[in-house]
């Protein structure tokens, strides 16, 4: 309108003048466009740099070693563009040896992502302040149970769209002592896999405890001892996403079958299962799963622990000197 009024060449009706007014309104109307695509783009990546930093504060990448374990992780999102959904995984090494954390909250998306914070935070706090797996289990349902009182008080929906009544989340606890000796306390998640020379084989085979948020949780919280992790053995945590992947003919993934190859391959690192697991995982779904994915890997790379002697030999020993 500026240049109509303020320029003759544009009230002229000559073509060279009309051509030339078509030119200038032509120019000026890019350089409108582009102005506002350069400072959309620049909000943009503002906001997505401030929503990695969020999510990587949240879900934290686990450092490459903790107290003589070897440490890799992989989180898979369901949805498009985001790092993060409803699966959650720690590892931390505490006054009561080291303990770990892999969770998976029912559906996916931002609720999914609200509810996992709750859990972890709590997680992050109770591991060093419980000196029982039972008493940091304990924490993790309180906090739940407050989290489901929120959603109650405001949107009254879960994750999926679900009443917050029926939210819940699988929990993992596991703890590792500078012997190797493992406890868990597991509910309602899949059992990790141990990897040896020979295989790969389920961590534990007990029934596991219900999920947190569907039931209050039993008086008695008895952890499963599962066995020694010795030097070199590998323990592979997962969210159920990765055993339901399906391929293009609704067969799921056989995630055991591609740990026992990697397995009897001697993988040397956690980096090196998570990579064989992973490249599986995208040929058999032919792309992202349809379900959050995650996996966090262990490996004992502790000297064996010094063997004490029997009272017996002592006395021996004693006795032939």
């Amino acid at each position: 309108m500026a240049y109509r009024l303020a320029c003759p060449l544009a009230r002229d009706d000559a073509l060279g003048a009309r051509l030339v007014s078509s030119a200038v309104l032509c120019t000026v109307g890019t350089g409108i466009v582009l102005h506002v695509r350069r400072r959309m783009l620049r909000e943009v990546r503002h906001a997505r740099r401030i929503a990695e930093a969020a999510q990587s504060v949240l879900l934290r990448p686990p450092p490459p070693r903790v107290e003589g374990l070897a440490v890799a992780a992989l989180h898979l999102s369901a949805d498009p563009g985001a790092r993060i959904g409803g699966d959650l995984y720690e590892v931390t090494a505490t006054e009561h040896g080291v303990r770990a954390v892999i969770g998976d909250v029912r559906g996916h998306g931002l609720g999914a992502v609200r509810t996992g914070a709750a859990v972890l935070g709590s997680f992050r706090e109770a591991a060093h302040d419980e000196k029982t797996l039972a008493g940091v289990l304990r924490r993790l349902e309180r906090a739940m149970d407050r989290h489901l009182r929120e959603r109650a008080d405001g949107d009254h929906l879960a994750p999926d769209g679900a009443p917050a009544a029926e939210e819940f989340v699988t929990v993992l606890l596991l703890e590792i002592d500078p012997d190797g000796e493992v406890h868990a306390l597991n509910c309602g998640h899949p059992w990790p896999y141990r990897l040896t020379g020979t295989g790969a084989e389920p961590l534990a085979r007990a029934d596991p405890l219900p999920p947190l948020g569907l039931f209050p949780l039993p008086g008695d919280l008895p952890t499963a001892a599962c066995g020694r992790l010795l030097p070199g053995d590998i323990l592979v945590l997962h969210t159920d996403g990765a055993e339901e992947a399906r391929d293009a003919d609704g067969r799921f993934f056989p995630l055991r079958d591609v740990l026992t190859e990697a397995a009897r391959d001697r993988p040397g690192t956690p980096q090196a299962v998570l990579r064989t697991v992973l490249t599986a995982l995208l040929d058999h779904s032919a792309g992202p799963p349809k379900d959050d994915v995650a996996l966090l890997i262990l490996r004992n790379e502790r000297c064996s622990p010094p063997t004490r002697p029997t009272r017996g030999a002592s006395r021996s020993a004693t006795a032939d000197r």
